[in-house]
């Protein structure tokens, strides 16, 4: 049997949705995006939301937006996709790596406390997996400084909640991933939104190279209208032909979601009497289980996953820590032992299959591999 990594849930039924789009002389941002932008405003019960073409420009926009850059700092986990530090790095600031729970992976209020200093600009938790950071208690540790700003990764966060809370409640802006893998996609896409005006009119220009009107706005008046620009912006607005993708999966996200829940439990029942690790469950919150991550000993977990792949299963990993990577080690002296909870996990993380369409038949091969593939291992060690 093979089982992919990862299988999205579009269709040729969607292809109409852009075949619409192809049907206007508008193939850039336009009036589907701006529907698509209220659509996000009335689900997470925000003033503000803009589609981007990727997590990364957006948040890149939104560090423009509040004039972060050269001797700043920006707070993050040490476990997170890459991005999340380089948007700081790519604009001169210097993002400051803090070290993770144990045993969710998430950011702490205690390390971001202990990590600020009178040049941190923004602290930007990471929502890993589909579980949320406690914002309010991050927001906590900076006082009454309004110099600070708070960025959520919610890359793999569209549905999650904490304390009914939805991401862009506790924050000054909350930036989403449609990457191909995530639970909402369209290929190459995010969003950012934010409940404040001044934030919003200035990122309007930081998307699209700091100019002061897109092309939908130039001519909304029949005529051609002069633009300005008045900061500096980067290209991060998303077309019509890919937002065409994004409304029917927004309107059926908790469908969705149900089904992954009843995979995500099947696994952690399954593997409940293995010597395997999984993400503790935060209490109190809704996980949107973007992905199913375990944790093996990290002295056979390459192996593990080569046994994976031999048995032509799909798993990856998500994701060796920050301060582990060469970049990031040579230019800020970093030890493998920094940040001790991030670099254990990165050692021993796998993420399996974990998808809507993923057959309770395919999900059982799965788990009987790794059973099979652990128990030689370990019979191995210990011989």
């Amino acid at each position: 049997m093979k089982v992919a990594f990862f299988k999205h849930g579009l269709n040729s039924n969607d292809a109409q949705a852009m075949a619409d789009v192809l049907a206007t002389p508008f193939l850039t941002s336009g009036p589907v995006g701006k529907k698509v932008e209220a659509q996000l405003e009335s689900f997470f019960d925000v003033r503000h939301a803009l589609l981007n073409n990727s997590w990364t420009n957006g948040a890149i926009a939104t560090l423009l937006a509040l004039d972060i850059g050269k001797d700043d700092e920006v707070i993050v986990p040490a476990m997170t996709f890459i991005a999340t530090a380089n948007i700081a790095e790519l604009l001169g600031a210097k993002p400051i790596i803090v070290d993770v729970d144990p045993d969710t992976q998430l950011m702490r209020a205690s390390d971001v406390e202990k990590a600020i200093s009178p040049k941190t600009r923004a602290i930007i938790p990471v929502h890993l997996y589909g579980q949320m950071c406690d914002i309010k208690a991050i927001r906590n540790t900076f006082g009454n400084r309004t110099d600070i700003a708070i960025i959520e990764d919610c890359a793999h966060a569209f549905e999650s909640e904490l304390n009914g809370d939805k991401p862009g409640t506790h924050s000054d802006a909350a930036i989403f991933s449609f990457y191909a893998t995530k639970n909402i996609a369209c290929g190459e896409g995010g969003a950012i939104i934010t409940n404040n005006s001044e934030l919003f009119e200035k990122l309007k220009q930081t998307r699209l190279h700091g100019m002061s009107a897109g092309a939908a706005e130039r001519f909304k008046t029949g005529s051609y209208n002069h633009w300005d620009m008045e900061r500096l912006g980067v290209k991060a607005n998303l077309p019509d032909l890919l937002a065409a993708l994004l409304p029917k999966q927004i309107e059926y996200v908790y469908e969705q979601l149900a089904r992954r829940a009843i995979l995500a439990d099947r696994y952690r029942n399954g593997f409940a009497n293995l010597p395997i690790k999984m993400i503790k469950k935060v209490s109190n919150a809704l996980d949107a289980l973007h992905l199913f991550p375990i944790g093996v000993d990290a002295k056979i977990r390459d192996d593990v996953l080569l046994q994976l792949a031999k048995a032509n299963i799909g798993a990856t990993v998500n994701y060796r820590a920050i301060h582990t990577l060469s970049y990031y080690r040579n230019k800020y002296n970093f030890k493998t032992s920094d940040f001790p909870n991030a670099n254990s996990w990165g050692q021993s993380a796998i993420s399996l299959p974990l998808y809507p369409s993923l057959t309770f038949a395919e999900q059982d091969y799965v788990i009987d591999s790794v059973k099979q593939i652990l128990n030689s291992k370990l019979e191995k060690i210990a011989s």
